[in-house]
């Protein structure tokens, strides 16, 4: 996108033209292929963590421990996202996604052989290694061609997308079981098929941005710290929720399908509702919009422990699942709003550090948490997240 805010014929988007759509001619291509990737790469990872948390649930594995395999892809986010920028740029974009998509599919080969938490520590590292480029680059690419006035609109299509991934993976659980090779075999299939989506639309993507002053991914923290901290939240809640959601059902005497169930139902709320929370952002502001998603996933956190025996769980699980991955969303919109160019991609790779950050603290925090004040430090560890990051969101509107 240019300064100017103008963008060229889709025709034009291709490897060897700038990033700078027009807003007559949206390169629906292009985004279909972006979208498509990250989604089917999403459902793949939907499915592990519930998947592995399950099997050392059945190992009587330790919560604190459980906790802390879970944060080794995140920490695999933090360590890869400084580096993503200049290796999309030296190696290509598109056939980094290609790489990575590959070596994500090997690493859950390896983790379906193992079966051993000590040896899943490291392969759970390198899973999110792989990962995390596909994301940055993903997102880069969308945001860079998206036209202002739809970005809300758009952003909210690709979050609901990406989310219903999510929730294939973990409802994928409930037809193939939660032993054997079964279920693995479908997160690799999945991620194999990631990158022969890649490789069918490589043509129609962009490179990374070149134009602009270079910004490094540390430097980015200075341009807009409170938007991170709005990251760290969404990514404690989804890492937090995914991951030891199995625990906090188990010790109420939830079964093993109603946990998957619920853990499906609050990431379709994630799909259904972003495009929703996107129209938001565009007739009231992203800001606005953001403070109500805060201050509705603290209801959530609230209500938990009130309703999880009864069946208006369903409709907290489902609205909690969009207001909470929303509060991500809503921080994409503002990082498009702001930044161009190369700060555009540096933004996009912080976004994905700090998502690490999130996932790294918050899973082995709340598994302490829980042995420490019993089942009920999950809601309350996402309570505080959620009450930090309103208090700031609201200091910040009063000040302006």
């Amino acid at each position: 996108m240019t300064h100017d805010g103008q963008f060229p014929p889709a025709a034009m988007i291709d490897r060897r033209s700038p990033i700078s759509p027009r807003e007559d001619r949206i390169p629906w291509a292009a985004m279909a292929g972006i979208i498509a990737t990250v989604t089917v790469f999403a459902m793949a990872q939907g499915l592990t963590y519930p998947l592995l948390s399950f099997i050392l649930e059945r190992q009587g594995t330790p919560s604190g421990l459980i906790g802390l395999s879970a944060a080794m892809t995140p920490t695999g986010f933090i360590v890869s996202a400084p580096f993503i920028p200049a290796l999309s740029r030296r190696v290509g974009a598109g056939r980094l996604a290609v790489l990575c998509s590959i070596l994500a599919a090997l690493s859950l080969i390896a983790i379906a052989w193992t079966q051993d938490i000590w040896a899943w520590m490291p392969l759970r590292f390198l899973l999110g290694v792989f990962a995390n480029p596909l994301y940055v680059i993903s997102e880069t690419w969308l945001l860079a061609i998206t036209p202002a006035a739809r970005r809300g609109r758009i952003m909210g299509l690709y979050s609901s997308v990406v989310s219903g991934g999510f929730a294939i993976g973990p409802l994928s659980l409930g037809l193939a079981g939660t032993e054997g090779w079964p279920p693995f075999l479908i997160g690799i299939f999945a991620f194999l098929v990631c990158g022969l989506i890649v490789l069918a639309v490589t043509r129609r993507l962009p490179d990374m941005p070149q134009e602009g002053e270079s910004i490094s991914v540390g430097g980015f923290f200075m341009l807009a710290p409170l938007l991170l901290v709005a990251v760290f939240v969404a990514a404690g809640f989804e890492q937090i929720l995914l991951a030891l959601f199995a625990v906090y059902g188990a010790a109420l005497d939830s079964p093993e399908p109603r946990i998957t169930a619920l853990i499906t139902c609050f990431i379709a709320g994630n799909a259904v509702l972003q495009i929703v929370l996107g129209r938001l952002a565009e007739q009231f502001g992203s800001h606005p919009t953001l403070l109500f998603c805060v201050l509705a996933s603290l209801a959530g956190c609230l209500l938990l422990p009130l309703l999880f025996d009864t069946w208006l769980i369903w409709p907290l699980f489902f609205a909690w699942g969009g207001v909470s991955f929303g509060i991500y969303t809503l921080s994409l919109i503002q990082l498009g709003e702001r930044f161009t160019d190369q700060s555009l991609i540096a933004g996009n790779a912080a976004f994905a550090l700090v998502w690490g950050l999130g996932g790294i603290a918050g899973s082995p925090a709340t598994g302490v948490a829980m042995q420490l004040i019993g089942y009920q430090g999950l809601p309350v560890t996402l309570g505080l997240l959620s009450c930090v990051l309103a208090v700031l969101l609201m200091a910040k509107r009063w000040r302006s």
